[in-house]
Protein backbone atom coordinates (compact mmCIF):
# COMPACT_ATOMS: atom_id res chain seq x y z
CA UNK A 1 0.00 0.00 0.00
CA UNK A 2 0.92 3.63 -0.81
CA UNK A 3 1.47 5.46 2.63
CA UNK A 4 0.52 8.74 1.48
CA UNK A 5 -2.75 9.80 -0.46
CA UNK A 6 -2.14 12.58 -2.79
CA UNK A 7 -5.00 14.46 -2.30
CA UNK A 8 -8.41 14.96 -0.30
CA UNK A 9 -10.01 15.26 -4.39
CA UNK A 10 -8.35 11.73 -4.80
CA UNK A 11 -10.32 10.54 -1.54
CA UNK A 12 -14.01 11.99 -2.59
CA UNK A 13 -13.31 10.44 -5.91
CA UNK A 14 -13.03 7.38 -4.76
CA UNK A 15 -15.93 7.45 -2.56
CA UNK A 16 -17.68 9.14 -5.31
CA UNK A 17 -17.46 5.86 -6.77
CA UNK A 18 -18.32 3.92 -4.16
CA UNK A 19 -21.22 5.72 -3.53
CA UNK A 20 -22.16 4.94 -7.53
CA UNK A 21 -21.46 1.76 -7.55
CA UNK A 22 -22.64 0.24 -4.01
CA UNK A 23 -24.82 2.80 -2.63
CA UNK A 24 -23.59 5.42 -0.12
CA UNK A 25 -23.91 3.26 2.74
CA UNK A 26 -20.62 1.51 0.92
CA UNK A 27 -18.37 5.00 2.37
CA UNK A 28 -16.54 4.17 5.17
CA UNK A 29 -12.65 4.37 6.14
CA UNK A 30 -11.89 0.81 5.23
CA UNK A 31 -13.39 0.64 2.17
CA UNK A 32 -12.28 4.52 0.66
CA UNK A 33 -8.61 3.35 2.18
CA UNK A 34 -8.68 -0.16 -0.20
CA UNK A 35 -10.32 1.66 -3.13
CA UNK A 36 -7.21 4.40 -2.81
CA UNK A 37 -4.51 1.74 -2.11
CA UNK A 38 -3.60 3.42 1.36
CA UNK A 39 -3.73 2.74 4.97
CA UNK A 40 -6.66 3.57 7.02
CA UNK A 41 -4.45 5.61 9.02
CA UNK A 42 -4.13 7.95 5.77
CA UNK A 43 -7.37 8.76 5.66
CA UNK A 44 -8.04 9.60 9.00
CA UNK A 45 -5.04 11.81 8.48
CA UNK A 46 -7.97 14.04 5.86
CA UNK A 47 -11.13 12.73 7.94
CA UNK A 48 -11.01 12.22 12.14
CA UNK A 49 -13.86 10.24 11.86
CA UNK A 50 -16.37 7.80 9.41
CA UNK A 51 -18.82 10.65 9.97
CA UNK A 52 -16.81 13.27 8.88
CA UNK A 53 -15.85 11.25 5.72
CA UNK A 54 -19.12 10.43 4.53
CA UNK A 55 -20.24 14.10 4.88
CA UNK A 56 -17.50 15.25 2.35
CA UNK A 57 -18.38 12.46 0.18
CA UNK A 58 -22.18 13.26 0.21
CA UNK A 59 -21.04 16.79 -0.42
CA UNK A 60 -18.87 16.00 -3.26
CA UNK A 61 -21.80 14.07 -4.84
CA UNK A 62 -24.13 17.42 -4.21
CA UNK A 63 -21.60 18.93 -6.15
CA UNK A 64 -20.72 17.09 -9.11
CA UNK A 65 -24.19 17.32 -9.53
CA UNK A 66 -25.04 21.18 -8.96
CA UNK A 67 -22.60 22.81 -9.96
CA UNK A 68 -21.62 22.89 -13.08
CA UNK A 69 -20.16 25.94 -14.92
CA UNK A 70 -21.65 27.34 -17.49
CA UNK A 71 -24.55 30.43 -18.69
CA UNK A 72 -26.95 31.60 -16.18
CA UNK A 73 -29.96 30.75 -17.10
CA UNK A 74 -32.48 33.83 -18.44
CA UNK A 75 -35.45 32.83 -17.00
CA UNK A 76 -36.81 30.78 -14.15
CA UNK A 77 -38.39 28.13 -16.55
CA UNK A 78 -35.26 27.27 -17.85
CA UNK A 79 -33.47 27.56 -14.54
CA UNK A 80 -35.83 25.02 -13.73
CA UNK A 81 -35.33 22.53 -16.60
CA UNK A 82 -31.67 22.18 -16.35
CA UNK A 83 -32.05 21.92 -12.80
CA UNK A 84 -33.96 19.10 -13.01
CA UNK A 85 -31.79 17.52 -15.75
CA UNK A 86 -29.18 17.51 -13.47
CA UNK A 87 -31.66 15.77 -10.74
CA UNK A 88 -32.55 13.39 -12.94
CA UNK A 89 -28.42 12.83 -14.48
CA UNK A 90 -27.40 12.79 -10.96
CA UNK A 91 -30.32 9.91 -9.98
CA UNK A 92 -29.11 7.99 -12.37
CA UNK A 93 -25.21 8.19 -11.76
CA UNK A 94 -26.03 7.51 -8.27
CA UNK A 95 -29.24 5.42 -7.99
CA UNK A 96 -30.97 6.05 -4.69
CA UNK A 97 -29.37 8.80 -3.95
CA UNK A 98 -32.06 11.26 -3.57
CA UNK A 99 -34.13 9.46 -2.00
CA UNK A 100 -31.72 7.29 0.74
CA UNK A 101 -28.91 10.05 1.71
CA UNK A 102 -30.84 11.58 4.11
CA UNK A 103 -31.18 8.65 5.86
CA UNK A 104 -27.51 8.60 6.07
CA UNK A 105 -27.26 12.09 7.97
CA UNK A 106 -28.78 9.82 11.00
CA UNK A 107 -25.40 8.39 11.93
CA UNK A 108 -23.41 11.55 10.70
CA UNK A 109 -22.93 13.97 13.44
CA UNK A 110 -25.38 16.24 13.72
CA UNK A 111 -23.53 19.79 13.43
CA UNK A 112 -21.79 18.18 10.71
CA UNK A 113 -24.73 16.86 8.45
CA UNK A 114 -26.23 20.25 9.46
CA UNK A 115 -23.53 22.32 7.97
CA UNK A 116 -23.39 20.12 4.61
CA UNK A 117 -26.88 20.76 4.08
CA UNK A 118 -26.85 24.42 5.07
CA UNK A 119 -24.30 24.38 2.42
CA UNK A 120 -25.43 22.72 -0.10
CA UNK A 121 -28.93 24.05 0.04
CA UNK A 122 -28.06 27.77 0.65
CA UNK A 123 -26.11 27.52 -3.18
CA UNK A 124 -29.36 25.97 -4.96
CA UNK A 125 -31.46 28.36 -3.22
CA UNK A 126 -29.62 31.40 -3.70
CA UNK A 127 -29.04 30.50 -7.69
CA UNK A 128 -33.16 29.79 -7.85
CA UNK A 129 -33.86 33.20 -5.72
CA UNK A 130 -31.07 35.46 -8.55
CA UNK A 131 -32.96 33.80 -11.31
CA UNK A 132 -36.07 34.91 -10.17
CA UNK A 133 -35.13 37.93 -9.17
CA UNK A 134 -33.36 38.47 -12.66
CA UNK A 135 -36.30 36.86 -14.73
CA UNK A 136 -37.82 39.94 -17.01
CA UNK A 137 -41.15 37.63 -17.76
CA UNK A 138 -42.45 37.61 -14.13
CA UNK A 139 -44.85 40.04 -13.03
CA UNK A 140 -43.55 42.75 -11.07
CA UNK A 141 -46.82 41.85 -8.20
CA UNK A 142 -45.34 38.42 -8.27
CA UNK A 143 -43.60 38.53 -5.10
CA UNK A 144 -44.92 40.19 -1.71
CA UNK A 145 -43.77 40.32 2.14
CA UNK A 146 -45.68 37.34 2.47
CA UNK A 147 -44.91 35.20 -0.90
CA UNK A 148 -41.23 35.84 -0.99
CA UNK A 149 -38.58 34.53 -3.68
CA UNK A 150 -36.33 32.75 -1.19
CA UNK A 151 -40.25 31.06 -0.13
CA UNK A 152 -41.17 30.04 -3.74
CA UNK A 153 -37.75 28.80 -4.20
CA UNK A 154 -37.86 26.25 -1.44
CA UNK A 155 -41.00 25.24 -2.60
CA UNK A 156 -39.90 24.65 -6.55
CA UNK A 157 -37.14 22.92 -5.10
CA UNK A 158 -39.20 20.50 -2.82
CA UNK A 159 -41.54 19.74 -5.65
CA UNK A 160 -38.68 19.34 -8.31
CA UNK A 161 -37.58 16.69 -5.65
CA UNK A 162 -40.83 15.21 -5.15
CA UNK A 163 -40.95 14.31 -9.10
CA UNK A 164 -38.11 13.08 -9.62
CA UNK A 165 -38.67 10.51 -6.20
CA UNK A 166 -42.16 9.83 -7.90
CA UNK A 167 -40.39 7.97 -10.72
CA UNK A 168 -38.23 10.50 -12.31
CA UNK A 169 -41.82 12.12 -14.43
CA UNK A 170 -41.53 15.10 -16.49
CA UNK A 171 -41.72 18.36 -14.48
CA UNK A 172 -43.81 19.84 -17.70
CA UNK A 173 -47.11 20.37 -14.94
CA UNK A 174 -44.91 22.22 -12.39
CA UNK A 175 -43.33 24.52 -14.82
CA UNK A 176 -46.70 25.12 -16.37
CA UNK A 177 -47.85 26.07 -12.59
CA UNK A 178 -44.95 28.16 -12.24
CA UNK A 179 -45.33 29.85 -15.74
CA UNK A 180 -49.51 30.60 -14.88
CA UNK A 181 -48.42 31.70 -11.05
CA UNK A 182 -45.50 34.19 -12.54
CA UNK A 183 -45.91 35.40 -15.57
Amino acid sequence: MNPVVTSKEEILAASRELIRSQGWQAVNIRSVAAACGVSVGSIYNYYGSKSRLTAAAVESVWCEIFHQPGEEPADILACLRGLYERMAWGAREYPGFFSLHALGFVHLDKEDGRRLMGRTWQHIRDSLCGVLRRDPHIRPDAFNPAFTPEAFADLLFSQLLAVLLQGGGDPAALLETVRRALY
